[in-house]
């Protein structure tokens, strides 16, 4: 009986260290439309026994999660935002995992000739010269806050534009919806247009340029200052996020062919 009690003891202990094993990370709408994650979560599970969840939103929401300590860790694009975030205390230190690029997509007619562009910031000169419906996040996403510093670069302010700027306040996918409704134009990740499946009229009209580099780095939320998240889960993530195996799956992770995202994590 004593043995059988200690069996139950033992087993019980086991189970509740498996229930332990979770933890909960923000991420962009980009990363999660783009399908890597339902590449790297049967992974993660896999090697290390550790549920994540994956609460996605834009950018400025994931850190504004972090900042409540409503979520272990982080993963995101914004790298301006990122290094007020962990000014401020909330997280431990930013790592770069990998990257992709921005791309701009349009109605194949091309009536803004944004496929002839010099490099973004004319393409974006050509959008608002001919007035073309074009459709921004409006989101406070990392993609929402590139477009903007694009727009200022250009000499534009996006608050002064008329009825062809449309701000849906929306993630990748319903941005990217209601462009191909509307046959706008738009800015996106390259992930989440190639893994987007209601194209429509829409083409990949502008893209190469280096400001389009869109980094991606992963922040463990401060266990100082939010005692209650589960930093060593964050940092057991956080070092298969770096290893070989990630590297191949994220480096590996095609479709139709093409390459979404490059590993560039330093171990």
């Amino acid at each position: 009986m004593r043995a059988f009690f200690t069996g139950i003891v033992a087993a019980a202990a086991i189970s509740g260290a498996c229930w332990a094993d979770d933890m909960k990370m923000a991420v962009t709408t980009s990363f999660h439309n783009s399908g890597l994650s339902d590449v790297l979560l049967p992974a993660i599970k896999n090697d290390l026994g550790l549920e994540v969840q994956l609460l996605v939103v834009g950018t400025g929401q994931a850190l504004r999660l972090g900042e409540a300590g409503d979520v272990d860790a982080i993963l995101v694009h914004s790298k301006k935002a990122e290094e007020t975030f962990l000014a401020g205390g909330n997280g431990t230190h930013r790592r770069e995992i990998m990257y992709n690029d921005f791309v701009f997509i349009g109605p194949k007619s091309d009536v803004a000739a944004v496929g002839r562009a010099d490099n973004a910031i004319d393409a974006l000169q050509k959008v608002a010269t001919a007035e073309a419906n074009f459709v921004s996040r409006g989101d406070d996403s990392g993609t929402h806050k590139k477009e903007l510093s694009l727009w200022e670069n250009a000499g534009l302010v996006s608050e002064e534009f008329g009825s062809w700027y449309r701000s849906v306040g929306a993630g990748m996918g319903a941005a990217l919806n209601t462009a191909s409704g509307m046959n706008a134009y738009i800015m996106s990740d390259r992930a989440s247009w190639l893994n987007f499946g209601n194209q429509g009229d829409l083409a990949l009209l502008y893209s190469g340029d280096p400001t389009l580099f869109n980094q991606y780095a992963y922040i463990p939320v401060s266990p100082e200052k939010h005692g209650h998240v589960k930093n060593d889960l964050a940092l057991k993530l956080e070092n298969w996020l770096v290893s070989d195996t990630a590297k191949d799956l994220i480096n590996t992770y095609t479709i139709n062919g093409e390459t979404l995202f490059v590993f560039n994590a330093k171990q």
